[in-house]
């Protein structure tokens, strides 16, 4: 079978496809025939070597993957030969308190990923995707669509009425979105420009403000919610952005802390923190229980994810390229 693997991080050229072996399923494993994968903000961090967890060098990258099970192993009572199925983000988080020793059994960080055409792992990291969605939506859903529903479904979850504030137009961002708006909830986007803003609200968005003509736009965000801010952001800036979040949140809402994708030296404002009584809760993608509740979700709500370009498994390093340049709308995918 075919798979990439990077000899090392920090440049695409260290990243080759290679002839391995048919993988074998042990007991309690299923071998899925990948069908698609899909790349996030965490891979570039990895490439760049600005990812914040442990990883390792000569790993088979991408954390996403989608594909068919076509052996199992003994023992296997989850799934049936022929069943659609994508990973979970940390394949041995099942539910309850984040396991701190998860961090160290990432895919594509610290244990082989999905850009192959053949995968082996237990089919307790696996989950039923829905039938409407083909195989390139399907990839989309491990890390970027359960951070976001992770983000909406916490202590104080999204409910209708709520005022949710989502930044940018990539994948967790715009799952927020479609998921906030399935809740009933209203939606306030940041984007780049008139072009972005108009496919935000066509997605659904009630308000978008172009934060490269409107600065402050945490300020405009409470404006537009008849100053009182928003109960959530979905803040996926860092410390580039979290000043603007903390100037649009309500008094005693919620800055779920998801990434660092805005370059910024401002560190937190203790006092507005302090003053603002909002709570930021740092998210870790989620767990299989939350994925499956997601999932049913998506599939009731007939849920598609925005897909902005789909690359054929020979083409792998043109969509890393594609990636590197910042400009998709929604998810860059592998189909293999």
């Amino acid at each position: 079978m075919q798979s990439y693997r990077f000899s090392r991080f920090g440049s695409l050229d260290h990243l080759a496809r290679h002839d391995e072996p048919m993988p074998t399923p042990s007991r309690g494993e299923a071998l899925v025939r990948v069908c698609a994968s899909s790349l996030n903000y965490r891979d570039l961090a990895l490439l760049s070597g600005q990812y914040p967890m442990s990883w390792r060098d000569g790993l088979v990258p991408l954390s996403d993957g989608a594909g068919e099970i076509v052996a199992l192993g003994e023992g296997c009572n989850r799934f049936q030969l022929g069943a659609r199925v994508c990973n979970t983000f940390f394949p041995q988080w099942f539910g309850g308190p984040f396991p701190i020793e998860q961090g160290a059994r990432q895919y594509g960080s610290n244990q082989d990923g999905w850009l192959c055409e053949y995968k082996v792992v237990s089919e307790e990291a696996l989950v039923r995707v829905p039938d409407h969605l083909d195989w390139a939506e399907a990839a989309t859903l491990p890390c970027a669509a359960l951070t976001a529903w992770t983000a909406l479904t916490g202590p104080q979850p999204v409910k209708a009425g709520d005022t949710v504030l989502v930044q940018g137009s990539g994948g967790v961002s715009l799952f927020a979105l479609q998921l906030a708006k399935a809740m009933g909830a209203r939606v306030i986007a940041t984007t780049s420009g008139a072009d972005k803003a108009a496919r935000l609200k066509a997605l659904g968005a009630d308000e978008a403000i172009d934060y490269l003509a409107v600065p402050e736009w945490g300020a405009r965000a409470r404006e537009l919610n008849g100053g009182l801010g928003v109960d959530l952001v979905v803040e996926v800036g860092g410390k580039g952005t979290l000043e603007q979040s903390l100037a649009a949140v309500a008094p005693g809402g919620e800055i779920a802390v998801i990434g660092f994708l805005a370059d910024g030296a401002a560190e937190l404002d203790f006092m507005r923190y302090f003053l603002s009584g909002a709570t930021l809760r740092r998210i870790a993608v989620g767990h299989r229980e939350g994925m499956e509740a997601m999932l049913r979700a998506i599939d009731r709500q007939a849920l598609r994810p925005v897909v902005d370009r789909v690359f054929p498994f020979g083409d792998a390093r043109a969509a890393w390229e594609h990636f590197l340049a910042r400009r998709h709308f929604g998810k860059v995918v592998i189909v293999h």
